[in-house]
């Protein structure tokens, strides 16, 4: 469209503002092909799973290493690497063979390794051979990297009551040590529930036990038969982020494709020794996807990505319906969001699906080979 403008007495010819809009388009086009727009570099992708058998998997970060440890049920194994997408190809060590008889050589299920008070502690369920046994018990590695130094065993973790544990876990926040823990109120085995009690040092609980959660609503109950198995409340996990303190953990029994996840919150500033501060979702926040060949998908925990500007989720998952509790169940990591304070953890990823590799790995791989 021609464009004039009229001032007063007298009129600008149209084709003198035609002459000034083509100059102008002539430098436009020349300063765009001067500076091409740059093109973001694609991220490099990975399948999952990580591991085709690691059920139960625990991850920490420390000095740049991811640290990971997972079910074998015998033994406990540590693995490490600067890049959770090729955890397969990670260099592992059996931190802790347990002996051949005795109150904790047999059944070890979910150790855990945590970075407290300058030194490494494995937190892990055993028992004898009789699963009514199961308590939890603790390693301690006076070491800075837990690949080194020496794992010693420290006993018991002596919780109030001395009830069936498994799958414990610590948190230290504001200047606190908590432990959580799946376990029996009696000696029978009706319930599994999310309890939680104060520690004085990372191998010393103090004060009663406190139960937070039991498996009350229709989601959490599946895979219950009276006098033979009971309804489930398992693997907890903190999850911090804001003014929130999080519990994610697994509900129903794994032998089943209902077991997912569900999660409590309580407001960072609360007493989180009081059951009235942790709130339930009323659903589950990541369930079941056949689609996806992701059935029973729990005991999760949380990694970030090298440069720290993704949250991810590391969990477990049969590849097929009716797999159960064994050693189908594969180790698999997919990001996660936030609804403000809120994890939003959308549905499991596809195994068929590759993945973007979490943000930062490609830089933390050439960093390690600089330092070789």
């Amino acid at each position: 469209m021609t464009l004039f403008v009229l001032y007063p007495g007298r009129r600008v010819r149209p084709l003198f503002f035609a002459t000034l809009a083509l100059l102008a388009a002539c430098r436009s086009n020349h300063a765009v092909t001067d500076t091409p727009a740059a093109t973001a570099a694609p991220r490099a992708t990975f399948r999952n799973p990580l591991l085709p058998s690691g059920a139960d998997p625990w991850v920490v970060q420390h000095n740049g290493w991811y640290y990971v440890t997972h079910t074998t049920g015998s033994n406990i194994r540590l693995y490490r690497t600067r890049t959770m997408s090729t955890l397969s190809q990670a260099e592992y060590k059996t931190i802790w063979t347990p002996p051949a008889t005795g109150d904790h050589a047999k059944e070890l299920w979910a150790p855990e390794v945590h970075f407290a008070n300058g030194r490494w502690y494995c937190y892990y369920a055993a028992d004898d051979g009789n699963n009514h046994h199961h308590r939890m018990w603790v390693l301690e590695n006076t070491s800075d990297d837990p690949f080194t130094g020496t794992w010693t065993d420290q006993g018991k973790v002596g919780l109030a009551d001395d009830r069936w544990a498994i799958d414990g876990t610590l948190l230290q926040h504001r200047g606190k040590l908590y432990f959580a823990w799946s376990g029996w109120e009696g000696d029978r085995n009706i319930s599994q529930d999310i309890y939680i009690t104060r520690m004085r040092d990372p191998l010393t609980p103090e004060g009663p036990r406190v139960r937070i959660s039991r498996p009350e609503q229709p989601w959490e109950v599946h895979g219950f038969a009276a006098g033979n198995t009971p309804t489930v409340n398992e693997g907890p996990q903190f999850l911090t982020h804001g003014n929130k303190v999080h519990i994610v953990y697994s509900a129903s029994g794994c032998w089943t494709d209902h077991y997912a996840l569900g999660l409590l919150t309580a407001d960072a500033n609360a007493d989180l020794l009081d059951p009235a501060s942790w709130k339930k979702t009323r659903e589950p926040v990541f369930s079941t996807d056949a689609d996806a060949q992701a059935f029973g998908p729990g005991h999760c925990s949380f990694f970030t990505s090298p440069d720290g500007k993704e949250h991810w989720l590391f969990y477990h998952a049969n590849p097929g319906a009716g797999q159960g509790c064994g050693g189908r169940r594969s180790a698999r990591i997919q990001p996660f969001t936030w609804a403000g304070d809120i994890p939003v953890f959308g549905k499991p990823a596809a195994l068929s699906i590759p993945l973007a590799k979490p943000s930062g790995e490609q830089s933390n791989q050439r960093a390690q080979r600089a330092k070789k």
